[in-house]
């Protein structure tokens, strides 16, 4: 039986991924951590998602809890000071947090030598699928088709583009030989002037509870092509997280992708 500790069980993310684990007889959850001072800690993490007892207390701390992984869907902060004691303790660690720079994509890389990571700005199966689609049709389109990026998401949302967006046009830019930094255009406003080829174009929404909803759009004189993702539950996210948590047991340390885990 895999035993998984959850960070961060009081968010949204969280909450339904502990709860998808206590419902699954293959599963054991084995640590519930919320932040110091959060109302959660010290409540037993089965009560508090309405699951009835689970002898698990919600604890602010690592400190004690043992498990085959953690998954970790929270806050950049949070995440990189659990990933300290994740590499002391030697726990593999599944991270759905976004908005990591590069100094802190380092530390995570540098922290996958000691353990096995598994990184992904989307655990969602679709929406890795649709990184290697989006791969292929870069590829096959090339300069000739202007590339837009468009996102949109619940007004709650902090980082703005999401993670999964920036890692769209990485890969846009990837596939074209294009720098991303120097490429990406970050909205538009006032008098712009003609749109250069080498643009990759990232729009952002921010509104209502729209869980996530992403398009790729490959345009050129006389026909267009869009590719687009749209999230209707956070199930699909938890669900993609534990089968990463899974697939990253036994595994040699090393920095993982939800690609990895699908053989895509």
């Amino acid at each position: 039986m895999l035993s998984i500790v959850v960070s961060g069980i009081a968010g949204r993310m969280g909450n339904i991924i502990a709860s998808r684990i206590l419902s699954d007889s293959t599963l054991k959850l084995s640590g519930a951590l919320e932040r110091k001072g959060h109302p959660w800690i010290g409540k037993d993490a089965g009560r508090m998602l309405g699951a009835g007892e689970a002898g698990i207390p919600v604890v602010d701390s690592l400190e004690n809890i043992k498990g085959d992984a953690i998954i970790d869907f929270t806050t950049i902060k949070a995440t990189i000071s659990l990933l300290e004691h994740a590499v002391r303790l030697k726990m593999p660690m599944v991270i759905g947090t976004t908005g990591f720079k590069e100094q802190e994509k380092e530390r995570i890389q540098k922290s996958a030598g000691i353990i096995p990571i598994i990184l992904s700005p989307n655990m969602s199966i679709g929406m890795n699928l649709l990184f290697v689609l989006v791969e292929k049709a870069a590829l096959a389109l090339g300069d000739e088709y202007d590339v837009e990026i468009i996102e949109a998401h619940h007004k709650y949302k902090k980082d703005a583009p999401s993670g999964t967006a920036i890692r769209l046009g990485e890969i846009v830019a990837s596939a074209l030989k294009r720098d991303f930094q120097a490429s990406a255009v970050f909205g538009r406003k006032g008098f712009t002037g003609e749109r250069k080829r080498e643009e990759i174009g990232m729009q952002v929404i921010r509104a209502g509870d729209i869980i996530g909803d992403h398009t790729v759009l490959f345009a050129t004189d006389g026909e267009r092509i869009e590719f687009t993702h749209r999230v209707t539950s956070r199930e699909n996210f938890a669900r993609g997280a534990i089968l990463a948590a899974k697939w990253l047991s036994g595994k040699k340390p090393a920095l993982y992708s939800m690609k990895d885990v699908l053989g895509i």
